[in-house]
């Protein structure tokens, strides 16, 4: 029996500083849109630039690590299935639909010297889906730690297990 397939990849810039909130079970989820240019010539020589936006969610551990290192600019490559979602309009009633990336794997190709520093979480108010508030879990380290081989930083939703609660994220806990 032949399997579906469900499957993006994706490079591009973050258009604006990702948005970490919390489900009311406690499970990270991040949002953030990423901007993929392409360029083409036509048949007479015109140049043509052409932008698609994606929204981007990642979830758990690869939320957390998405909402610490990446930030509005940063060269990200993002590996993922589509998802559309539809809602009733409070407003008008209308049903309404988005259709967004949940990533499953993200490297960032800024290079580590073109890259800010990081942005600091303490002082950053985090909202939870549904309820108040809430401050996201500071970094252990001031700084990206350096990646383990000389290719870009990575991380992936698949190398560690959800986490019902989140937790400050550690060093070692840092696939990249």
């Amino acid at each position: 029996m032949a399997r579906d397939l469900n499957k993006v990849m994706l490079t591009g810039h973050l258009g604006a500083d990702p948005e970490m909130r919390f489900t009311p079970q406690g499970s990270a989820v991040t949002t953030f849109r990423v901007a993929s240019n392409r360029s083409w010539k036509s048949g007479d020589g015109v140049q043509h630039d052409d932008t698609e936006w994606f929204r981007i969610v990642a979830w758990d551990k690869l939320a957390e690590i998405c909402n610490e290192y990446l930030k509005k600019g940063t060269r990200v490559y993002i590996e993922g299935r589509l998802q559309t979602r539809s809602w009733d309009d409070r407003n008008t009633g209308e049903k309404r639909y988005i259709t967004e990336v949940v990533a499953q794997d993200m490297i960032i190709l800024t290079p580590k010297g073109d890259r800010m520093p990081a942005v600091d979480t303490e002082e950053t108010d985090v909202r939870e889906v549904g309820s108040a508030p809430r401050r996201a879990p500071a970094p252990s380290a001031p700084d990206m730690p350096a990646p383990v081989s000389n290719g870009p930083a990575r991380a992936s939703a698949t190398r560690a297990p959800a986490r019902n609660t989140p937790q400050p994220i550690e060093e070692d806990d840092i696939p990249f």
